[in-house]
């Protein structure tokens, strides 16, 4: 009765949507206010409906009712209740509906936090979302039921696949599709200005807090996504330019571009068609990325779908979307007149060419993620493009932002004053070289070139950062109050910026100074790796909930001190008889140690992997810091005291009327 329930529900959403879809745009056209009206309510039970699918299949796994096909074949009686949950998502058809939920979610705040906005433009921009929402839908109702059943019952599950029970695959891919889906609500709004004409510094205000919280969930669910592939698959990676992970740094990257240009049109009326390109920019790179992961043309890790007709559905679906996008941008585009000239020795003029690099980089990655699936769909043979590519193409286009950044945080708007500049960067550039030079030597006692570029490069963009802060402080008498004058929405930007600094030497010295070793230990034996002694104690089996392992103990001791007891498994799970690395991390500021338990060997002895990563842990808390600055900009009281000024100028226009 619950699979109908939920199956019902999701039939119901469709019909909403396309009630959403039609009637508030025809309402437009024949300015029936009512009508328009109906985009709202709309969105808010679409929301409803799809909330009570997703809860009807979530009850179906949490009481393992093994009539559901995708129930059976992705649980089992011994899945712990976390993962019973968080196994809803676990594979395609369950991420599907967990896609439209986002969907649904991103258009019901839509429906609720922007009531102020004008009665044709919500209700055009709840329709582009509707639209969206019947498109998917449709695609999970005709091929990726979640709902349909099993004859036979089995009298067990097949199990969730391995790799997914881990605690941050609980939190990895709702916070991905956040931010996936959530480009599609700056998509709404950007076809709602192209469709209306209305396309000023009120619409940059209306869409530029809604983007920057898409890309600070899709900044999270990266880092996330990094972090668990670091310590759950035992290479001792944290980025491996593998498509799927492509397919989410895409969107980012143009995201980013997309932030920075709203910045721009709302601040100096510039750069207006641009800003419009980017929106359906990162919004089609999103739908790139779900007929990628969803088409089965990838072979992933990440991967979920191997259907080609699925992938048919999605790249019907995405032409169909980029097609009408485009065609409204050719229209509209070129009647966009820019309100003022733009200098290249300005912050606009910085933030421009910043797009231009952060686009150019998001169409190499396209190209080497595409390249080699255009070649195998012409037969011309099966290639591999990996992280030398990458590298090679990414690298040279990403330092430039880095100087970028740290120019535009001391440059002002419209013209900037070059005897100005040169005093503030003076001192920045300074500390930046200087430090650069001493750093490598005092944490590693050796010096490289690429070392001291990328120290540069990271200490140049915090310490530019930090005097953008003092100069806003440089004439006040109180520093500290001036602190707390200071906009969230710059405090946002600057964390921002100085944490793309901490990542930056993170990387580079993480990349730089890694050192990894496969070793053959028995109980009792130990080796070294740069100054630190491993030493394993021994091997022991145990019983998880629904696998068996083996668990090394693994000493580490440095000067004769021992600094950390590191536990690696190997676990095999009964249902699949799958085998997956738990690697064990000890961290610090400044180091981790790894070890990941790989094969038994003869006489007792084992296969084990151990790294020395200095710096990891500044990878991680530079994604943090940049969502953190996500969230303070996003919270910035001025777009709140904006929000209530046009909800009253909105009223008041409505009463005259």
């Amino acid at each position: 009765m619950i699979p109908e329930l939920g199956h019902f529900a999701l039939l119901a959403a469709l019909a909403v949507a396309l009630i959403q879809v039609i009637v508030p745009v025809v309402g437009v056209l024949r300015a029936r206010p009512r009508w328009m009206e109906v985009a709202v309510s709309g969105a808010q039970a679409q929301l409803l409906l799809i909330v009570a699918a997703y809860l009807c299949l979530t009850w179906s796994f949490v009481t393992r009712d093994w009539s559901v096909a995708y129930v059976a074949a992705n649980s089992h009686s011994q899945l712990p209740l976390m993962y019973r949950i968080s196994a809803v998502w676990g594979a395609h058809e369950g991420s599907m509906l967990l896609w439209v939920l986002m969907l649904a979610g991103w258009g019901g705040a839509v429906s609720v936090f922007s009531r102020r906005l004008p009665r044709d433009v919500l209700a055009l921009t709840l329709s582009v979302l509707g639209a969206i929402s019947v498109g998917f839908l449709l695609f999970i109702l005709l091929t990726s039921n979640p709902f349909d059943r099993n004859f036979p019952v089995p009298t067990d599950g097949r199990d969730l696949n391995p790799l997914l029970q881990d605690p941050g695959l609980v939190i990895h891919p709702p916070l991905l599709y956040m931010g996936y889906v959530g480009f599609s609500v700056a998509f709404a709004f950007a076809l709602a200005a192209l469709i209306s004409g209305r396309m000023d510094a009120a619409w940059t205000r209306w869409t530029r807090p809604w983007t920057t919280t898409a890309w600070l969930f899709l900044t999270m669910g990266i880092t996330l996504g990094s972090w668990w592939a670091y310590n759950e698959l035992g290479w001792g990676g944290w980025w491996f330019w593998d498509p799927v992970e492509n397919a989410s740094f895409m969107p980012w990257l143009v995201g980013t571009a997309l932030i920075h240009s709203l910045a721009v049109t709302e601040k100096r009326g510039v750069l207006k068609s641009w800003t419009l390109l980017l929106a359906i920019l990162a919004f089609s790179l999103s739908l790139l990325g779900t007929f990628l992961v969803r088409s089965g043309v990838l072979v992933s890790v990440h991967a979920f779908a191997t259907d080609p007709a699925r992938g048919v559905f999605i790249l019907g679906f995405l032409c169909a979307v980029l097609g009408v996008a485009f065609l409204l941008y050719a229209w509209r585009a070129p009647s966009l007149v820019n309100d003022a000239e733009i200098s290249l020795m300005s912050r606009e003029g910085l933030l421009l060419l910043n797009n231009v690099f952060l686009v150019v980089a998001a169409a190499a990655v396209l190209i080497g993620t595409l390249y080699p699936l255009v070649v195998d769909a012409f037969k011309l043979g099966k290639i591999s493009v990996g992280p030398p590519y990458f590298n090679a193409v990414f690298l040279p286009l990403a330092a430039p932002l880095g100087v970028i950044v740290g120019l535009a945080s001391v440059i002002g708007w419209k013209r900037g004053q070059r005897g100005e500049l040169v005093r503030r960067l003076r001192w920045p550039l300074l500390v930046a070289v200087l430090t650069s030079l001493a750093l490598p030597w005092i944490l590693h006692r050796q010096t490289q070139v690429a070392a001291i570029g990328g120290s540069l490069l990271a200490v140049w963009v915090m310490v530019a950062t930090l005097e953008g802060i003092w100069h806003r402080l440089r004439n006040r008498d109180n520093r500290w109050r001036g602190l707390l004058q200071i906009p969230r929405g710059v405090w946002g930007m600057s964390l921002a910026h100085f944490a793309l600094g901490v990542w930056i030497l993170g990387v580079t010295f993480v990349s730089l100074y890694s050192i990894e070793r496969d070793v053959r230990l028995g109980p009792g034996d130990s080796v070294e790796l740069s100054g630190y002694t491993y030493s394993l104690i021994d091997v022991q089996g145990y019983a998880g909930p629904n696998y068996d392992a083996d668990r090394a103990r693994v000493e580490v001791s440095h000067d004769g001190k021992v600094v950390a007891e590191l536990s690696p498994e190997k676990r095999r799970y009964r249902a699949q008889g799958s085998v997956m690395t738990e690697a064990a991390v000890d961290h610090t500021p400044f180091r981790d140690l790894y070890v990941a338990l790989a094969e038994s060997l003869e006489g007792g002895d084992w296969a084990l992997r151990i790294y020395y990563k200095p710096m990891m842990r500044l990878v991680w808390l530079g994604g943090v810091l940049m969502a953190l600055g996500g969230i303070l900009a996003v919270s910035d009281r001025r777009y709140r005291l904006e929000r209530a000024a046009q909800r009253s100028a909105v009223h008041a226009a409505e009463a005259v009327a």
